[in-house]
This record gives structure tokens, sequence and C-alpha cells, in this order.
């Protein structure tokens, strides 16, 4: 199978290093990665996703999501959950994350991957540095885990390709806020979309920014019509 490549430039395949490191820190059992995606934009969900790796997986071109174009990242999609034991996805909606705040809803995310994953792995390896409390297995977190591990690698990549394709989807609905192009970041359609409409349901009210905010501390997001 050949690596993904990225457009005309050519990148080393990075699947025998990242898959040496998983197999370095769970030498036996198996490995489950997590990782979440969607913790800046003004808009949309955030989304993590947990994956356990077949013992014999082999996904050449698999790297840092953040270093993959979007093509990429469609094209190794179908690739991860073929050669996964297992994939759970977690969402936490725009209203969660504003009562939660994003720090607490991003680590509530991963738990619901990881809670949806019907296989129970040796280790659950975790992007970042807060290890879910509420996890009776053995955990591990390792900052930027997501350009070292083979399995967290594949999680960030499931997350972003669910996420992203929830957005486009959203733009169905609200096509005024531009969601298809920038996902709910925060990109100059965005903000003006958003001074002329005001905010939709599915920003966060907690991210919008105190410009766009009409003074009245009653205020509440307008909420678009559905389809």
């Amino acid at each position: 199978m050949a690596a993904v490549k990225a457009g005309r430039r050519t990148r080393e395949d990075r699947w025998p290093e990242l898959l040496a490191f998983d197999r370095s820190c769970c030498p036996e059992g198996l490995l489950c990665g997590t990782d979440e995606v969607g913790r800046g934009p003004l808009a949309g969900p955030v989304v993590a996703a947990a994956v356990v790796l077949r013992p014999d997986a082999c996904i050449p071109g698999l790297d840092d999501s953040k270093v993959l174009t979007p093509a990429e990242r469609a094209a190794l999609y179908p690739l991860i959950c073929c050669q996964s034991l297992a994939v759970g996805i977690g969402w936490v909606d725009a209203g969660t994350i504003d009562v939660l705040n994003i720090h607490h809803a991003s680590i509530e995310a991963m738990r619901r991957a990881v809670s949806r994953i019907q296989v129970e792995p040796s280790l659950l390896l975790i992007d970042g540095r807060f290890r879910l409390r509420d996890y009776s297995g053995h955990q591990r977190c390792l900052i930027d885990a997501d350009a070292t591990s083979a399995a967290v690698a594949a999680a960030a990549i499931v997350a972003k390709v669910m996420r992203d394709r929830y957005m486009v989807a959203l733009h169905q609905r609200h096509p005024e806020y531009g969601f298809d192009s920038h996902k709910g970041y925060s990109a100059r359609r965005q903000i003006e979309a958003m001074k002329l409409h005001g905010p939709c349901f599915h920003h966060r009210k907690s991210f919008t920014p105190n410009a766009l905010r009409p003074p009245d501390p009653t205020f509440e997001f307008v909420v678009a019509e559905e389809e």
C-alpha cells in the first residue's frame, strides 16, 4: 500500500516510527489512543476519538493530523477504520462547552469516546497532560502524542474528519456563516456574518468576541431555524 502524499510534495513515511513508539510503551496487550479536536473554534462541538489499532495494522502515510491536508486525512480515515479493532467517538456540543468550559469539555469528549470502544485496552494513551478521572484502567498522558503515537495520530485524524464533516453538514442549515470553509474557526467571514445575523445556536456563547455581544446582560443567542 503506497504512502499517502500531500500534493506535489513528498513526506517521509512516519508509520514505522509511530508504530515503534506504540510497541515500546505497550509491548503486550492493546493500546488505545485518544485525542480531541475543536478546542479553538467559535462554533461547533469539540470531538474526540479513541482508536485501538489491530496488532497487525499497517497504515503508510499516517502522521500528525495537523501536518496532513484535508484530502490526506479523508484518504486515511477509511484505512484507519479498517485497520482498527475499535473506534469510539465522543461529542460535546457548544452549549455544554459553555457550561463546562473548553478544558473540561475536551476531557469529557475523550471520556465519551473511550467509553464507546468495545475492547479493553492494556493502556490508554491520552494526548495532553490531563488524565481521565473516572477511567479505571492504566492510562498515560503525553504532550504531542498525536505526533508520536500511531494510535493517537489515528484518533486525531478520525476526530478531525468527523468534526469537519459535521461542520460541512451544518453549513447546509446555516450557509450565512460559511461553516464549510472555516469549520467554525475565527475567520473574517464568520465574524462579519455574526455582526450581521447574530450568533446562532451552534456558536459558543463563552467564545463570542465581546464586540459582538449586545450590552444587555439578559442576551441570549439567536437560535437559527432548523430544517
